[in-house]
């Protein structure tokens, strides 16, 4: 458990932040696990002594972050990965008309390799050290649209294999939280066009130097600790990119 904040002790940080980062502590800690609903304002307010103003204004930046979720009339709950929140705040690619479909995942390859240099340094391991390759093809109304190049630090899951990624029951960033405590609360990306080589173009379905979008992302848990690299490459003939800025998503945990 976090210990409360001193009265008068001082800090860089404005009180609520401090707040934001002692909750922030307790759930990496796994004081609070995923779906389950946090203690009362009241009661948190006591813990790290301070006015429930203060202590609201903490928990509505881990709401806006959706690192936590409200449920009217039964409080805050740490949130979960699964099918919503990965339509609403993780999987942007839409159809032309806007239309949101839950991607059907088939497992191409899974690997144990070496990191090169710009992974190690993306993923904050060594050059040379194990990492995990996974290609993952995505369909969307059945066809062919994105395909993702996962790397990641086999230290963070030593015993992931092939077999638990395929058979796993929702969501990759479900498994990383379920079975190994690791919760993705956000994702840096970079965008550039590019065109379909041969192998890319065989696995999508479309002609060699077809436009593509691609994707680099990397994505963090708490205190923006990397957990996995990705590089997607999307075919957006009949799909796009979409991102609502300021707007939160409504996923449930």
């Amino acid at each position: 458990m976090t210990a409360p904040l001193a009265a008068g002790s001082p800090t860089s940080l404005p009180l609520y932040r401090e707040v934001k980062r002692l909750l922030t502590a307790s759930l990496q800690a796994h004081e609070w696990e995923p779906g389950t609903a946090l203690p009362a304002e009241p009661r948190l307010a006591q813990r790290f002594n301070v006015s429930i103003g203060t202590l609201r204004k903490a928990v509505d930046e881990l709401v806006a972050e959706q690192v936590l979720v409200r449920q009217q009339g039964r409080g805050t709950f740490v949130a979960t990965h699964g099918p919503s929140r990965l339509m609403f705040q993780f999987f942007r690619i839409v159809r032309e008309d806007g239309e949101r479909q839950l991607p059907e995942p088939e497992l191409l390859a899974f690997e144990r390799a070496r990191a090169e240099a710009h992974e190690a340094a993306a993923l904050r391991i060594q050059a040379g050290d194990r990492v995990l390759r996974v290609r993952n093809l995505l369909r969307l109304g059945g066809a062919p649209i994105v395909l993702d190049d996962i790397v990641l630090a086999q230290a963070l899951f030593p015993d992931l294999g092939e077999r638990a990624f395929r058979e796993r029951e929702s969501t990759i960033y479900n498994l990383y939280q379920t079975r190994y405590g690791i919760n993705v609360v956000r994702a840096s990306e970079r965008l550039r066009a590019t065109t379909a080589d041969r192998a890319l173009a065989r696995i999508l379905a479309i002609a060699p130097g077809t436009p593509l979008l691609e994707i680099h992302r990397l994505a963090m848990t708490y205190h923006d600790a990397p957990v996995e690299l990705r590089r997607s490459h999307v075919n957006t003939a009949h799909h796009a990119y979409s991102s609502e800025l300021g707007k939160p998503s409504l996923h449930r945990p």
